[in-house]
């Protein structure tokens, strides 16, 4: 009896700190909503340090973060949304003197990084300053870098300007150890659907390196051409400094090449600033960081008419997803609502996806398709919209491209692993069953797949490929056997899929919204953002983290092989016949 009262008093004592913790969260949270307001002063200067990796939009509410100390005052995880509105808000902004970007490597991809740039250089058209300095720069903040007034390096830093590859990470030889066969189903002529290489080869196929080459040519060359109408170094200088990696561990070659304006400290900038914003050099600039100013830039009024920007982001599952994966139930259900909603009078939705599912992409694709029977529909590509992430946006009405977005690779494929020697021989483990039809154990690891099997799904995946290329053919008004010779699984840069004919036009986010609503005759109009996102209530009492932090914090402990990690993790996830494209780009 003493024991149960024991455990008794524990668990309501467990239960009563508890309700006090939610109680002083609640209280800390009420107190902090009206004393952390922000205001913007006047000559405050927007500080950028974009040295994370950036999300398609704002995790809703980052009060769990803050409440766990996943982030201190100096740290910023602002999404896309908030960078560029920051951006547009600032140049309209009497109080913001201009914008310091304090940069070292960029977490985001290519073509993300040409919608800010292109951004900041519509910002610097307010005559206001837009200052870049970093320790050390890779590449793509230096690309970004370009896009401002003056460009600042530490004497003893490093410009690291090297050129682009494609890294892939090879299984081969480890399944070879394990005794493990991947049995792998391709489309018909899907040869440059690499996605599944690495699983039977060691090395880049012909028609792999063919595609990726040509990918990353395309890409490297929107970027010296936008560096060169930026600086004035001509594209052949450029290279040459990169292929001796002369700018790498000489901070005044940089100089002397003028790719920076000069050799500084960070107290240096701090007074060059000053300088600018003219703040006498004895008082301090209030700096206000993204995720401070978007609670306080300027917001226009709602509006009745509504434009709907739903955000497919991620790679594609059957099921529910988040903010970090395209699940099809979840996004199904937000495009239905988009189109359902009277005041919603376009829809734009935003892909940034490599793929996945092809059962899910289609229940996505046919969701697009009732939506834009009843109103205008967008699609607006960022870093990726390949694969899956394309058969889902072949339904739109027009598709916006940027000329770095990775898209295309029209192709699908199966795998499944045989592990009967593994198991057998390595592990001793073995397997008998009693089945009621003569392929009741279709799909099991245990066995090889019979040749009447493997037919089967050969059959399977060339009828989806089929039905690829035939979607692809009717929605973009070309001929199948047309769409066969471009695809085949085959990548390729949005600035080669607008010559194609697989996009309509080159542009961001903010171009797409502006079509989507000159075609819905709308001048006066608002926003409305959907899938939903969780609120700091839903994480708290789910006891999940918003992903953005947790994959930051994966990144600070994983550091550059994060990329492998989260290359592993999607392949290793693949359920059903697969439109994906997996590979990493290094810049």
């Amino acid at each position: 009896m003493k024991q149960f009262f024991k455990f008794m008093f524990a668990s309501c004592l467990g239960s009563a700190l508890m309700l006090i913790v939610v109680c002083l969260i609640f209280i800390w949270m009420a107190g902090s909503s009206t004393s952390d307001t922000v205001t913007v002063k006047p000559k405050t200067v927007l500080y950028m340090n974009l040295d994370y990796d950036i999300p398609e939009r704002t995790t809703e509410d980052d009060i769990m973060a803050t409440m766990l100390s996943l982030k201190d005052e100096d740290s910023d995880l602002s999404g896309m949304n908030d960078i560029i509105a920051n951006i547009d808000a600032a140049a309209e902004d009497p109080n913001i003197s201009g914008i310091f970007l304090e940069l070292s490597s960029i977490g985001t991809s290519p073509a993300n990084i040409e919608e800010i740039r292109e951004h900041i250089i519509s910002f610097r058209e307010s005559g206001k300053f837009v200052i870049t300095y970093g320790e050390t720069m890779a590449q793509n903040a230096y690309y970004l870098a370009t896009a401002g007034n003056e460009i600042y390096l530490t004497p003893d830093g490093m410009l690291d300007i090297h050129g682009m590859a494609s890294q892939v990470m090879f299984y081969k030889h480890l399944l070879d150890k394990l005794d493990i066969e991947m049995q792998i189903i391709r489309g018909p002529n899907n040869k440059f659907k690499s996605a599944v290489e690495p699983y039977f080869l060691d090395k880049m196929s012909d028609a792999n390196r063919e595609q990726m080459e040509k990918l990353l040519n395309s890409i490297w060359y929107k970027i010296l051409t936008d560096i060169n109408v930026s600086r004035g170094i001509s594209i052949n200088r450029i290279n040459e400094l990169a292929d001796n990696l002369t700018l790498t561990f000489d901070a005044k070659v940089a100089l002397d090449e003028k790719f920076v304006d000069g050799l500084a400290y960070r107290d240096q900038i701090i007074s060059r600033i000053k300088t600018l914003a003219g703040i006498q050099p004895s008082k301090k600039i209030t700096v206000l960081t993204n995720m401070q100013y978007a609670t306080a830039r300027p917001e226009p009024k709602a509006k009745a008419d509504k434009i709907a920007v739903i955000y497919a982001n991620g790679q594609i599952y059957d099921g529910k997803g988040d903010d970090t994966k395209i699940g099809s139930t979840t996004l199904s259900k937000a495009i239905r609502e988009a189109r359902e909603n009277k005041k919603v009078k376009a829809i734009v939705m935003r892909v940034n996806s490599p793929g996945g599912s092809a059962l899910a992409s289609e229940v996505i694709r046919r969701e697009v398709e009732l939506a834009k029977a009843e109103k205008p529909f967008i699609i607006s590509m960022g870093n990726y919209a390949a694969s899956g992430g394309y058969w889902i946006s072949t339904e739109g009405d027009y598709i916006f491209a940027d000329a770095t977005t990775l898209t295309g690779s029209i192709g699908v494929f199966a795998t499944i692993p045989n592990a009967k020697k593994f198991l057998n021989d390595r592990i001793g483990v073995t397997f008998d069953v009693a089945k009621t039809n003569k392929n009741a154990d279709f799909g099991s690891i245990a066995e090889p797949l019979t040749p009447y099997q493997k037919a089967t799904l050969q059959k399977y995946v060339g009828d989806t490929y089929n039905d690829f290329t035939s979607l692809v053919a009717r929605t973009r008004g070309l001929r199948q056997s047309y769409v066969d010779s471009i695809g085949q699984g085959r990548v390729w840069s949005g600035a080669d899929a607008l010559d194609l004919g697989l996009v309509d036009e080159l542009g961001g986010l903010d171009k797409a919204i502006a079509f989507a609503a000159k075609q819905a005759n709308l001048t006066d109009y608002s926003i409305k953002n959907y899938p939903k996102q969780d609120s700091w209530k839903d994480l708290l009492f789910s006891g999940n983290l918003p992903e953005p932090y947790t994959k930051s914090l994966m990144k600070k402990k994983l550091g550059d092989k994060y990329s492998y990690f989260e290359t592993f993790e999607s392949i290793t996830n693949l359920e059903g016949v697969q439109a994906l494209m997996p590979f990493m780009i290094i810049d």
